[in-house]
């Protein structure tokens, strides 16, 4: 079964994550499946609205250290720029519904979202600095935009971890619900925006974001500038092989 599921209902297309052994671990595939999702929605005048979920207990945990070793991003098209460009060409609401771990990019990506609703098992967590990085997908201009300079250096600088109820606090996310009604209080969000006048809301959508483009496109370039020298560094080499070989499968105890 693909990692990325679409269904559509109506005027409405779901994109879910479906890893959820992995907590939803982004791949470079499932970057490229997601832009294509997205891409699809932006192209179909039947697509309203899009609803973004992820299966399991988490949103995603982020990036798959395993996959992004192997396919670390550089200069040019990587499949997280195709994600960005696909991202800022959507002229139709973004609806997401967020429980569990969202870190780095699970993070970071719900700055493209125009209603992030949040289960009350929702963590969000930047690693970035932690794991000798930087900022992600224009985060460095987009969190301070949404939730203000002091609180997104706590996140960015910090690597502080943050829960629901402090994420809507800070404008991270539009509203906390229990765990077992967020998909259904998620999708109402989504059927309420495809009721209305399909012109006008992508029209509202593309004036609300007119600005944004460009500044998010300028701190992406930036900051894959930063990140292609970064993740290619000894620094950040040694941090990930410690995650990893932290987290390996243990061979059973031989029996006496």
């Amino acid at each position: 079964m693909s990692d990325i599921l679409t269904e559509r209902t109506g005027n409405i297309l779901r994109v879910t994550l479906n890893r959820p052994a992995k907590k939803n671990a982004m791949t470079s595939a499932m970057y490229l499946e997601l832009a294509e999702a997205f891409k699809a929605a932006a192209a179909d005048d039947g697509i309203h609205v899009v609803l973004w979920n992820a299966a399991g207990d988490s949103f995603s945990a982020g990036n798959d250290i395993e996959d992004f070793l192997k396919n670390p991003p550089g200069d040019g098209d990587s499949p997280q720029a195709v994600l960005m460009k696909a991202l800022l060409g959507l002229d139709k609401p973004l609806v997401a519904a967020v429980q569990g771990l969202a870190i780095g990019g699970g993070t970071t990506l719900l700055t493209f979202c125009d209603v992030v609703i949040a289960g009350e098992s929702a963590k969000f967590r930047t690693p970035f600095v932690d794991l000798g990085l930087v900022p992600e997908f224009g985060s460095s201009w987009s969190l301070p935009m949404r939730i203000g300079d002091l609180r997104a250096a706590e996140l960015i600088l910090l690597g502080a971890p943050i829960d629901a109820r402090r994420a809507e606090t800070v404008g991270l996310v539009s509203r906390v619900v229990p765990d077992a009604s967020l998909l259904a209080a998620a999708t109402e969000a989504a059927k309420a925006l495809a009721e209305k006048p399909a012109g006008a809301l992508q029209t509202c959508k593309r004036l609300l974001k007119r600005s944004a483009r460009e500044a998010a496109e300028q701190a992406f370039r930036f900051e894959g500038e930063e990140f292609a020298k970064r993740v290619r560094s000894d620094e950040v080499r040694a941090i990930f092989t410690a995650f990893l070989e932290k987290h390996a499968p243990r061979p059973k105890e031989r029996q006496a």
